[in-house]
C-alpha cells in the first residue's frame, strides 16, 4: 500500500485527508508542523507527501524547497487556502508537483494523489513477485511456479494487498479496511474464510507455504526464510 505523509496543522482537515486516502488504499502518517514534517519527509520512505502551505514552525514553501535540496524526490501535493496564481506558481517552482486550493473536495484530493503516485511508478513495475509467486498487475492474473491461478475479485485484491506488504505482518483490521473498504467487525470470520480459500489456491498441492498466520495479530505473506523469525 502506498505510504503518504500528511503535513497539516489543522486537525479536522488532516483527519479528512487521512480518511479519504485510507478509502483509496493508502496508509497515511500525520504531522502537524513544518519542522517535524521535513524531518519525516527526509528521514523516512514515503510514496507521496501532502503539504499544507502555511504551517507553524516552518512554512510549506520552505519544507518542499529543503526536501528538494536534500535530493528527496517524493511527489508533493501542496494544499493551501492561498489560491491566487502567484502563490500557486511559487509553490510549484519551490518543488511542489501539484497544487490544490482549500476548500477542496476529498475525492479530488485523492484523485490528484493517485495521479502523482502513478507518475512515480517505474514503467516496469507491472508485476509483484514473492518467491515463485507472481501477480500481474495489468492482466490481474496470479502465477505460482509459472502456472496461472484462478482468483475471484476479492481474492485478487486480498492477494495484492498481502504481496504489496510482503514480509510484514498485516492485521485483520488492516485487511478488512483495505480490501473490503469498511471498518473491521470482530464478530465476522470473512477474512479467515477468504484466507483459507486463498491458501488452497496459493499453497495447495504440496507447494511451500507463503501465507502464514501470526497468532493473535494477523497474517504475513513471505518466503519461509523471511517468516521464520516472526511466525510461531
Amino acid at each position: 500500500m502506498p505510504r503518504v505523509l500528511v503535513i497539516e496543522d489543522d486537525e479536522a482537515t488532516a483527519r479528512e485527508i487521512v480518511a479519504e486516502l485510507s478509502v483509496h488504499g493508502m496508509v497515511a502518517d500525520w504531522v502537524a508542523n513544518g519542522r517535524d514534517g521535513l524531518a519525516h519527509a527526509t528521514q523516512r520512505d514515503y510514496d507521496l507527501v501532502t503539504l499544507d502551505r502555511m504551517l507553524p514552525g516552518m512554512d510549506g514553501i520552505d519544507v518542499v524547497a529543503e526536501m528538494r535540496r536534500a535530493n528527496v524526490d517524493t511527489p508533493v501535493l501542496m494544499i493551501s487556502a492561498l489560491s491566487d496564481v502567484d502563490e500557486r506558481v511559487r509553490g510549484l517552482r519551490a518543488g511542489g508537483d501539484d497544487y490544490l486550493t482549500k476548500p477542496f473536495a476529498p475525492d479530488e484530493m485523492a484523485a490528484r494523489a493517485e495521479v502523482l503516485l502513478r507518475r512515480r511508478q517505474p514503467q516496469g513495475a507491472q508485476r509483484l513477485r514473492v518467491a515463485d509467486l507472481e501477480l500481474d498487475l495489468v492482466s490481474h492474473v496470479a502465477y505460482r511456479n509459472g502456472q496461472p491461478l484462478t482468483l475471484l475479485p476479492t481474492e485478487y485484491r486480498l492477494l495484492e494487498f498481502l504481496m504489496r506488504n510482503s514480509g510484514q505482518v498485516v492485521t485483520r483490521t488492516m485487511i478488512f479496511e483495505t480490501v473490503w473498504g469498511f471498518h473491521f467487525d470482530p464478530g465476522t470470520n470473512v477474512i479467515d474464510v477468504h484466507i483459507a480459500r486463498l491458501r488452497r489456491k496459493i499453497d495447495g498441492g504440496g507447494q511451500t507455504a507463503l501465507i502464514h498466520t501470526v497468532r493473535g495479530t494477523g497474517y504475513m505473506l513471505a518466503a519461509a526464510s523471511e517468516a521464520a523469525t516472526v511466525v510461531s
